[in-house]
């Protein structure tokens, strides 16, 4: 027997259903706010990613599965899809347009990580990245749209989170500060910490391990080193938050894994997770889309755990297929009858189904019970050659007789006020 990949996960019937209204709450909010759905390549050059998220990152470093090409090309599975809309956006001169290039996907992206709860090797994520607005009111709305998705689908107990990373231009004089604090609390620190010291010393302050949080708890803040042009962005951008209702905690701690990030910062937890407990996070990346080749351009974006909302997702927040009609056919000339008005019945729009298999009347009930079948349609040889059908109700267990002309369009109709 061949087992399924570790960390890599079948997406049963059941959880789909989840993943179908998360996904299709995104798809509706995210055209209400003027994005549009664009999909990049499941892999893309390996260069890329090293560029865009950052050499020194853990993902490139050690998570990301890459291979060789028959020409020799390094080529990686997607670990994250910003790089790839940058590279899109970049390659077909979408900024030349002049409306706004606002954009949402959906889709598989694939890390090499210890598989946990809501953190797979393979794993999908719904995000959105709006191109070319500099202005603090692009950053309210991406995070009003974040807010608004993971409100609507009702997960419990979330907190967004929100913090300024300033611009490239603030960051060396508080990295200086910084290492000089990390550097008196480095035997408090894990191997990790320590090894990122000296890559990307802000990446300690988002270390999860207890020791390094106790560690960096009075550690300088960004924040209280920030120009006054990052100030006044942050300020507006809180300002903007408040203005639409939109609660947050500023948490001077939140950095993000990936280089590209500048400015606002922002992740929404939920307390219905555990250690991994991020639902959606992104950022503003004003230096990306430059440093791939293309313009100057200012963006910002988000990315949501589909796996992660789905684990917190009320069962009441995913509808019921709908109510079922069975047809029974049995027999030489009703078998065929009863294809026909399966065929009728989907054709109407009514959910309905057969089972193939079985040749008796008891065993076609037994499956119709299985399936929470509203109504069952009986044909055998005899229905068939008298041109009607029997309607049996698997509530009230009654039965009639109905016309085999117009048997599918009855039980349609009757549907509604069951």
């Amino acid at each position: 027997m061949i087992h399924g990949i570790k960390g890599v996960k079948d997406l049963l019937p059941e959880e789909a259903a989840r993943w179908q209204v998360i996904e299709e709450t995104a798809r509706r909010l995210s055209f209400l706010y003027g994005y549009r759905e664009i999909r990049v390549p499941i892999f893309e050059s390996t260069e890329l990613f090293a560029r865009s998220i950052g050499a020194s990152t853990d993902i490139v470093e050690k998570e990301m599965y890459t291979f060789q090409d028959r020409d020799g090309s390094s080529l990686t599975l997607r670990p994250e899809a910003t790089a790839g809309v940058a590279r899109a956006y970049i390659e077909h001169n979408l900024g030349a347009s002049a409306t706004a290039q606002k954009f949402f996907y959906l889709g598989p992206m694939f890390r090499h990580e210890r598989p946990q709860a809501g953190r797979l090797r393979q794993f999908h994520q719904y995000g959105v990245e709006s191109f070319g607005s500099a202005s603090p009111l692009a950053d309210v709305e991406v995070v009003s749209l974040l807010w608004r998705v993971l409100s609507e689908l009702h997960l419990p107990g979330l907190t967004l989170e929100i913090n300024s990373l300033g611009d490239v231009a603030d960051r060396p004089a508080y990295k200086g500060v910084l290492l000089d604090f990390l550097k008196r609390q480095e035997e408090q620190l894990c191997q990790n910490c320590r090894r990122r010291m000296g890559t990307n010393p802000l990446r300690v302050l988002d270390c999860k391990v207890p020791t390094c949080k106790a560690a960096t708890e009075e550690a300088p803040k960004l924040t209280d080193h920030l120009s006054l042009n990052s100030r006044q962005h942050f300020e507006e951008v809180l300002g903007g938050l408040k203005e639409l209702g939109i609660p947050y905690l500023l948490n001077p701690r939140l950095v993000r894994g990936l280089d590209y990030y500048t400015l606002t910062t922002f992740e929404v937890t939920s307390q219905h997770l555990g250690a991994q407990n991020a639902v959606g996070a992104g950022g503003r990346y004003d230096g990306l889309v430059e440093a791939l080749g293309g313009p100057k351009t200012p963006a910002i974006g988000f990315a949501v755990g589909i796996e992660r909302a789905s684990l917190v997702l009320p069962d009441s927040a995913v509808p019921s297929l709908g109510k079922m009609v069975f047809v029974a056919a049995f027999g030489q000339k009703g078998v065929p009858v009863g294809t026909r008005i399966l065929h009728e019945l989907r054709t109407l729009g009514v959910r309905s189904d057969s089972d193939y298999r079985a040749t008796t009347l008891k065993a076609h009930l037994r499956q119709a019970d299985r399936l929470g079948a509203v109504f069952v349609l009986i044909i055998g040889d005899d229905e068939a050659e008298k041109g009607q059908v029997i309607l049996r109700n698997m509530t009230s267990k009654e039965q009639q007789d109905l016309p085999l002309s117009t048997a599918a369009q009855s039980v349609a109709s009757r549907l509604s006020s069951v």
